[in-house]
């Protein structure tokens, strides 16, 4: 699956979010997203299988943690269509700057 199917999907962008801060096991995650474990864990799944997230063995727990590169590959993706719209902003601020001030009612 690529990264944008798997980051379509609300519950697994939610999931990514719970992440950011650090690794997190299942348990905390279901608490964390409030879906139950079967659905967290299926959402875990694909999020592996498209590599936005690795898991670590720690004893008896799995520890999910978000893969930078595919996020790295989104942004540089991204990249120009913040150009793009940066530019068109840069274009409406200085047209509304350019209008007559409306005088005081």
């Amino acid at each position: 699956m690529s990264t944008f199917a798997a980051l379509a999907e609300p519950n697994r962008r939610l999931l990514l979010e719970a992440m950011i801060d650090g690794a997190k096991p299942v348990n905390q995650l279901v608490e964390l997203i409030g879906q139950s474990q079967p659905v967290v864990s299926k959402h875990l799944r694909i999020l592996r299988e498209s590599g936005l997230v690795s898991v670590e063995r720690n004893g008896q727990q799995r520890l999910y943690s978000i893969n930078p590169q595919p996020l790295r590959e989104l942004d540089q993706w991204l990249q120009p269509y913040r150009q793009f719209w940066a530019d068109r902003l840069d274009a409406l601020e200085a047209h509304l700057n350019n209008l007559p001030e409306e005088e005081d009612r």
